[in-house]
């Protein structure tokens, strides 16, 4: 008997900007060596560490020190936004966060600086995110995000995940980069064009990734898809698939999560 792994939480944020040729999307190919979507090209993202939950709990108890209640989905809700926000900064250096008792983002000049001081330290896990913030006076944007999708990796896959899908409007001033380690390379792309690269086979695409594309793509504008998340209901999709001749597979999902359907047929592999 296999027992089934227990899929993590994880976040993931779309940062998106208007461009000439349409609404943008950021996005990083994995490297090829690392054990889920290997070598595909995903939106930044990673696993909610406990960390993350502190920083939540601190937050919240610092806005209502006497809660009537528990908290505790209030604190978890607010985790994996952190965790989003803290993975988007350590994969491609952009940060939504806020001095404190600042409305404005902090600045390119001051990112840069924070940057080539705390980035390489946090991504080998040196020091810890809250103390990043901490030492600079920051607090971080949660408000920014717009809840857009709800993931769980299917039941036989070896790895799984309990991903959150966040929009973001991409600050102008911050410069979006790979980490140059867990992603190895990355670009600034319309929907479109990443489903019709994947389709020639440029990039590699999980299930998932490419779903969530084509529910951006019917957006044209960074407000459009915000405003359009901000209004939608987010259905949890797990996938529930049956092997096929050819390698393919019959992948099912809830009709109402929003994907134009509930049976797809695909000859992607599994992400793990």
């Amino acid at each position: 008997m296999t027992l089934e792994a227990t899929a993590r939480p994880a976040a993931t944020i779309l940062l998106l900007r208007d461009a000439a040729d349409g609404m943008e999307v950021f996005m990083v190919v994995r490297h090829h060596e690392v054990d889920f979507a290997a070598g595909a090209l995903v939106f930044p993202g990673g696993r909610v560490e406990e960390t993350d939950y502190e920083l939540a709990a601190r937050i919240l108890d610092r806005e209502d020190p006497d809660p009537d209640e528990t908290g505790e989905p209030e604190t978890t809700a607010l985790a994996f936004r952190i965790a989003a926000i803290r993975e988007t900064f350590e994969e491609c250096g952009v940060l939504l966060a806020r001095p404190h008792g600042s409305n404005k983002l902090i600045s390119a000049a001051r990112l840069k600086r924070l940057d080539e001081q705390h980035r390489a330290a946090l991504n080998a896990g040196s020091i810890g995110f809250d103390t990043v913030l901490e030492s600079e006076e920051l607090v971080p944007a949660p408000d920014l995000l717009v809840h857009f999708a709800h993931w769980i990796t299917p039941v036989n896959q070896p790895k799984r995940y309990d991903t959150h899908f966040f929009l973001a409007a991409a600050p102008a001033e911050h410069l979006a980069v790979h980490d140059g380690s867990e992603a190895v390379e990355s670009i600034w792309i319309t929907p479109k064009q990443a489903l019709a690269d994947a389709e020639a086979g440029r990039f590699k695409l999980v299930f998932a990734t490419a779903k969530n594309l084509e529910k951006l793509g019917r957006s044209g504008t960074v407000k459009n898809a915000m405003e359009t998340a901000r209004h939608a209901t987010v259905v949890t999709v797990q996938p529930r698939g049956t092997r096929l001749e050819g390698g393919k597979r019959l992948l099912r999902i809830p009709p109402e999560a929003g994907y134009g359907g509930s049976e797809f047929i695909v000859e992607m592999p599994p992400a793990s």
